[in-house]
């Protein structure tokens, strides 16, 4: 049969302009991949995609545990620094969980998608235990496994995007970081919803947080099963295995990087304010304010909230203009809104105050691990992400115990203090740190 030729130009003008349409996509996202990676153009962009939405269901879960606390704390009879410590729990379990992750990742780049799944896994896990928790030893276990699970998606999931994007870690690591945020924003608002409380005039009584911890275990579970069959292609860039030898001897040359240790300082400041601030912001909330899960679930869902949009756009401005501006003016903005919380306790300026904190509370952090990546070797983007979080964990586990402390002693006050001078410093150590771009590809 022969096909007229008014028929094959016309298919393939329509695939030309397909083949144009995926080449402008897969360009916004890694240049280089144009002429060296042209058969994973699609595949490319939708394994951003999907890393990037599952660390947002992860971080759904991780979130649920800030608006429950305030209510298992009530139920188990907590005291604060008690309630200080299960956070101090969760970040000591993900410090600890970020050094075998890190090592996997980097031996076993092919086997991501398992290593992610296993993430999943774990969260699910640790909520069923946080359900059917009698007790706080329970409960300190309970929130040990679920840090642990979380920590392990780190290191897999940002090694593989800084590899697959070299020229674009800033705007791959938003984006991850986007959807952990689109994570952070909805579940506070769902689970205070679940809790109990008003909406449109309607008032929910809610449920036990016992059931809500148990339901939040429903999604992890599912997307655990999904994981391995979705993302195959994780680590398809890798060339082979690393032998353990190879891999410390290259590991041991980032403990010995004074700029990868102050980048891993930096982010460590910054997750201590996260931590603490977000943790008693919450208790304040409640226990000062009295408002109802469903609106403190809301209030906590400001920290994030602008961050979906303001994350993306520093990714961008940080690949153009360098990681430090960025950086600094992130850190030193965040210190400044800190302090405004001395003068705006609550009402609407309260309120206003935490969505624009949400601007750059989360967003900053990509923006520091893009930083470090730019100084590691090729290989090693695992163990550099696993540094991070762990020196972020390790550094950060003291701040919820100092801020109950705090708590119980001078109140919200104090606790504001206290992270506004933590991210005063962390602004200046950014000013300090020396932040080069890499030239690798």
């Amino acid at each position: 049969m022969v096909v007229p030729m008014s028929e094959l130009q016309r298919h393939s003008t329509t695939q030309s302009q397909t083949n144009y349409i995926l080449n402008i996509l897969h360009a916004a996202v890694d240049p280089i991949a144009m002429t060296t990676r042209p058969r994973r153009q699609t595949e490319s962009i939708w394994l951003m995609v999907g890393i990037s939405a599952g660390h947002g269901v992860k971080h759904f879960g991780q979130g649920a545990l800030t608006v429950m606390m305030p209510f298992i704390k009530a139920t188990l009879g907590i005291g604060d620094i008690a309630y200080g410590a299960i956070f101090t729990i969760n970040s000591v379990s993900s410090g600890i969980a970020n050094l075998p992750a890190g090592m996997l990742a980097d031996m076993y780049r092919k086997q991501v998608a398992w290593m992610l799944s296993a993430s999943m896994l774990m969260v699910g896990l640790g909520y069923f235990l946080i359900g059917i928790s009698p007790a706080l030893w329970l409960l300190g276990l309970s929130v040990a496994v679920v840090g642990f699970g979380t920590s392990l998606w780190h290191a897999p999931a940002f090694g593989t995007l800084a590899a697959r994007y070299p020229n674009r870690r800033g705007v791959a690591m938003a984006a991850h970081l986007t959807g952990a945020q689109v994570g952070n924003a909805t579940s506070p608002i769902i689970i205070g919803f679940l809790l109990g409380g008003s909406i449109f005039g309607l008032q929910f009584v809610g449920f036990e947080w016992r059931y809500v911890a148990i339901g939040v275990a429903t999604p992890m579970l599912a997307t655990a099963i999904l994981v391995p069959i979705l993302f195959k292609t994780a680590g398809a860039e890798a060339t082979g295995t690393m032998k353990l030898g190879e891999y410390f001897q290259s590991a041991s040359q980032l403990v010995k990087n004074i700029r990868i240790l102050g980048l891993v300082t930096l982010g460590a400041c910054r997750g201590a304010v996260h931590t603490a601030f977000q943790g008693f912001v919450v208790l304040y909330m409640r226990e000062s304010l009295e408002m109802s899960a469903f609106t403190i679930g809301v209030h906590v869902s400001l920290l994030t909230l602008a961050g979906i949009a303001s994350t993306p756009i520093m990714g961008w401005i940080s690949d153009r203009t360098g990681r430090k501006p960025v950086i600094v003016g992130a850190m030193g903005t965040m210190a400044l809104l800190v302090f405004l919380f001395l003068l705006a306790q609550d009402g609407l300026a309260f309120t206003i105050l935490l969505a624009t904190l949400g601007l750059f509370f989360f967003s900053v952090m990509p923006i520091i691990t893009a930083a470090a990546m730019d100084q590691v070797g090729v290989g090693t983007e695992g163990s550099a992400t696993a540094m991070m979080f762990t020196g972020g964990a390790v550094i950060g586990a003291l701040s919820p115990i100092a801020a109950g402390a705090l708590f119980d002693a001078e109140g919200w006050s104090a606790v504001v203090i206290f992270c506004g001078a933590i991210a005063t410093f962390g602004t200046a150590l950014a000013l300090v740190i020396p932040m080069p771009r890499s030239t690798r590809t």
